[in-house]
């Protein structure tokens, strides 16, 4: 254990600073990536192996047309580029918790947690940047209600087949790293549902603001022209962070439920 911890502290504070060096996080994010990598292989080898496959998988997908993305959901989008310790803890609060518990009280249920909380966080983020490249009008998944690209809680075609895809894809991963099947297939159902769930938040729960000079919805508290915007709807508190962070966590829970 005491040595996979040592090998673990280095690999983890190396893989986050070429992260960083990539431009894929923040110096805060990767502060934050570096612990999360520390506490998976404190965990096992299986853990770190699927962290990692996770985080280069999610993070090509985010930078896979950046440009492109960008112009399209860059007035109503809050936050883009390199993620910071906020969208790293978010995405990945179930997998630290998973992983912290398992050192304590080893149980199946914690690694299903895990996988299942990634495998939600990897199909909203394979949801999102390949339905974003991809283009047309997402619908809103309440109401089908047409919206700009960007907007929370608009689904596509795309977008759908792709959190499918992500979800099975770190079921799949997880599958090759030895983890018992079951924990694989509960982690792919939770991971599934964990991305719809993103959704349904986003399009009833999620703060919406308002920029009054382009009569335009967005999630920017400052606008692209500059204009302080007005909270328009929603719970003022939720805001993406905190929609990634309940439908992560939620994905996990049914994971461990389903597996348990």
């Amino acid at each position: 254990m005491s040595a996979r911890v040592m090998v673990g502290v280095a690999l983890a504070i190396l893989v986050a600073s070429l992260a960083r060096r990539a431009g894929f996080l923040s110096t805060r994010g990767a502060f934050a990536a570096a612990i999360t990598g520390m506490l998976a292989l404190a965990a096992g080898w299986s853990w770190g192996a699927l962290l990692v496959v996770y985080f280069v998988s999610a993070s090509i997908a985010s930078h896979i047309g950046r440009r492109v993305k960008e112009q399209r959901t860059a007035s109503i989008v809050a936050k883009g580029g390199a993620r910071d310790a906020v969208q790293v803890l978010a995405n990945g609060a179930g997998f630290i918790v998973a992983a912290a518990g398992s050192l304590v009280w080893p149980d199946e249920r914690w690694l299903a947690l895990a996988v299942g909380s990634l495998a939600a966080s990897h199909a909203d983020t394979w949801a999102t940047e390949l339905g974003t490249l991809a283009g047309g009008a997402p619908r809103l998944i309440v109401g089908g209600r047409r919206v700009p690209a960007g907007t929370s809680g608009g689904i596509t075609l795309v977008g759908t087949v792709s959190a499918l895809a992500g979800a099975t894809f770190i079921a799949l991963v997880a599958a090759a790293l030895r983890i018992p099947p079951k924990v694989c297939v509960a982690a792919a159902i939770g991971g599934i549902a964990g991305a719809m769930l993103d959704s349904l938040l986003g399009a009833t729960l999620q703060a919406r603001r308002w920029c009054d000079a382009c009569n335009l919805a967005t999630e920017r508290r400052i606008h692209t022209c500059g204009t302080t915007t007005r909270h328009d709807r929603g719970m003022r508190w939720v805001d993406n962070d905190a929609v990634n962070f309940i439908s992560s966590s939620s994905g996990g829970l049914l994971a461990a439920l389903v597996a348990g």
